[in-house]
């Protein structure tokens, strides 16, 4: 027999003259005997209907224990002359087995959102590509407005890692002279780029 569907016990002894809704009655009156005797009638409905929206077992028995536990709580709020006992509580039911559903959807969807943004990247790899070549152009544009001695020298200093010595002895200049070429060069750069001090 198919588990999604459970068969509806026999009444329970004692009960053979009252009906599912003159049971709803009585519950709503306090009564735990007639409880006991309702969910007698309606856990299997019930239970087939939450598990045919729900599909999982362990979540279709506990939507289905929250069920039988709104029956309990809110019995005074049946209405005989608005349908039956039975209706009631599979509408209940149908009700509470697909808030589940989108419950679990709207969870597993920020889930996917948020793993979604944490596994993306830090930065913006292409802003950042183009930033970093328009500084570049920036850089050689400011270059070009040096002396051909000034752009050696920070060519080789800065770019060719090389120490103030030994700029001095590529260029076969004096020390001195390269410190000077260096400075001004470097100053004129930060000029041109809008470096502030």
């Amino acid at each position: 027999m198919d588990d999604s569907v459970r068969a509806v016990p026999a009444p329970a002894p004692g009960s053979a003259g009252l009906g599912a809704d003159d049971l709803l009655v009585e519950v709503a009156r306090g009564s735990e005997v007639a409880f006991e005797q309702l969910y007698e009638v309606v856990a299997g409905p019930v239970y087939g209907v939450v598990r045919r929206v729900v599909r999982d077992v362990a979540q279709s028995e506990e939507v289905t224990q929250e069920v039988l536990v709104e029956l309990w709580r809110t019995a005074a709020r049946f209405d005989p002359a608005r349908g039956s006992a039975v209706n009631w509580a599979l509408t209940l039911a149908h009700r509470r087995a697909v808030d589940r559903v989108r419950s679990a959807q709207a969870r597993v969807d920020r889930e996917q959102k948020t793993q979604a943004m944490a596994s993306g990247r830090e930065f913006d790899e292409v802003a950042e590509a183009v930033t970093a070549r328009l500084e570049r152009e920036q850089v050689r544009r400011c270059l070009s407005t040096l002396t051909e001695l000034q752009r050696e020298s920070v060519v080789l200093a800065y770019y060719g890692g090389k120490t103030y010595p030994e700029v001095a002895e590529l260029l076969d200049c004096p020390l001195g002279t390269i410190k000077t070429r260096l400075r001004d060069g470097l100053i004129r750069l930060r000029d041109c780029l809008g470096v502030t001090r």
